[in-house]
């Protein structure tokens, strides 16, 4: 079994990337290389061919190495559905839920499993690149970890500290992650790469070359700041990432709400890669009075979002806009919200609650999750995209909107992913400009999403060839090339 362990000296250090750069890289040399995380938390996921669901990373990571997603590649998925309760979704499928209390001590058949996952998944692939989470140094949780040094010392894994050097202090959480560590895992430790660097190298230099002298990990290179990278937040809702690009026409407004537990909120991205399109991610009821579009996204609470958006003020709002028949669009969660009545004894233990009653639709959550990819259609238009969901609802009329339905210029569906059809995105978003009067016009010589992703998969392995040291992580594991 040959594998290589990717960690960081913190959350958003930029495993994820790297780990998706390296897959193509390496790819890219010819080797047969497959992805890897023990443990994912996370509410933005993906559905895999064969229906299993994985964190969003772990699916992007798979088609930069060339293979098929697989349930292996992330075993244990974690989604947060309050501050101290997780859903657990193993090896694709759910199993149960998790306390914060039982975080560091009770997780012995996740180890297991994601154990057994990676044996066999490094079975069948030449290199296995594995992410961590978070950093190996939060010592209050070792002895249940098995997704930094604990599933490097159960596979003798070698092991690359990535450090983000935009956020500061780059060269101390470095050597204080190092110091951390007793000493068993301090000897798989390897090297580390500097992420997100801007300036000078000279001036970086003579501190890489103290951290070196101090510690014996080897530098392994200095990735850049990269423009044109972006990658899928484990629950955040950022657009940032997409700069504001003048379009044909006036400048479509798209208010997304931000809810506390929002899910699959990359829904949204590909909105934000409209020219003339300006999404304001927002818990702000004015904003979304005054938006050419709100978006209701999914929610891992559906009842408890529900209510905040009623002490927010936003509910009103959109119940307003529905009376004077504005745009709105409801993603899962958010078109389970748009509903008349939600009959939840499955997510909240909730009962029957009244939803905003701007669709005519009624929902009930049912035992059994549903996951699974799916297309429906708008007007001659295929629509791929996939389901994750406990509600099921029924329609008291109103017309047909893909697989949910439609009322006036309220839109509900339980499709993810539906927004990264290029075609249905640009005549969605063209139907809702001449509904509100605006001039706006899709721009069809635009580079699509998916082009758009697969040319950031291209510029990150580019990167990871041209300034990190791959054959020196290839000669860590014994798999020179």
């Amino acid at each position: 079994m040959t594998g290589i362990l990717l960690t960081g000296t913190s959350s958003d250090a930029g495993k994820s990337a790297l780990v998706t750069g390296l897959c193509g890289a390496l790819r890219q040399r010819g080797i047969d290389v497959a992805p890897f995380k023990s443990q994912n938390m996370s509410n933005n996921s993906m559905v895999c061919p064969d229906g299993a669901e994985i964190g969003r990373a772990q699916y992007l990571q798979a088609t930069a190495a060339g293979v098929t997603p697989e349930a292996a590649m992330n075993p244990v998925l974690l989604k947060p559905g309050t501050d101290r309760r997780s859903f657990i979704v193993l090896m694709g499928r759910p199993d149960g839920e998790l306390d914060a209390g039982e975080y560091a001590t009770g997780r012995k058949h996740l180890a297991e499993a994601a154990y057994d996952a990676y044996s066999d998944l490094a079975s069948r692939h030449e290199l296995i690149v594995c992410e961590g989470a978070g950093s190996p140094a939060e010592i209050n949780l070792r002895a249940g970890d098995y997704v930094n040094m604990g599933l490097a010392r159960h596979f003798g894994l070698p092991t690359v500290i990535i450090g983000d050097i935009d956020r500061g202090g780059v060269l101390a959480s470095l050597y204080g992650t190092w110091a951390l560590l007793e000493a068993e895992d301090r000897a798989l430790l390897k090297g580390y790469i500097i992420n997100k660097f801007r300036g000078d190298g000279a001036l970086l230099e003579p501190g890489l070359q103290e951290i070196t002298t101090r510690t014996g990990l080897a530098n392994l290179g200095v990735m850049p700041w990269l423009e044109d990278v972006w990658f899928d937040g484990e629950d955040a809702l950022q657009v940032d990432r997409w700069p504001a690009q003048s379009g044909a026409g006036d400048r479509l407004v798209v208010a997304a709400v931000r809810l506390p537990r929002i899910s699959n909120s990359t829904d949204i991205d590909a909105l934000a890669t409209e020219p003339g399109v300006e999404v304001q991610v927002t818990a702000d009821p004015a904003t979304c009075a005054r938006a050419d579009l709100v978006v209701l996204p999914g929610s891992r609470a559906t009842v408890d979002d529900l209510d905040w958006l009623r002490k927010r003020g936003i509910a009103q709002a959109i119940v307003q806009r529905r009376r004077e028949d504005k745009p709105i669009l409801g993603i899962c969660g958010g078109f389970e919200m748009m509903a008349n009545t939600i009959d939840d004894d499955i997510e909240s233990s909730a009962g029957s609650v009244p939803g905003l009653g701007v669709l005519p639709a009624r929902f009930r959550f049912d035992a059994e999750k549903v996951v699974r990819t799916a297309q429906y259609h708008f007007d001659e238009l295929a629509v791929d995209g996939y389901e994750i969901h406990h509600g099921r609802f029924e329609v008291d009329g109103g017309e047909a909107f893909l697989d949910g339905v439609r009322s006036g210029n309220s839109f509900g569906t339980m499709l993810h992913g539906s927004l990264e059809n290029d075609g249905f995105r640009r005549r969605f978003l063209h139907m809702v400009a001449r509904n509100t009067g605006s001039t706006w016009e899709p721009d069809d010589a635009r580079p699509g999403y998916q082009q758009l992703r697969a040319t950031m998969i291209r510029t990150l392995s580019t990167a990871m060839a041209e300034y990190v040291d791959a054959d020196a992580m290839l000669a860590m594991t014994g798999l020179a090339r």
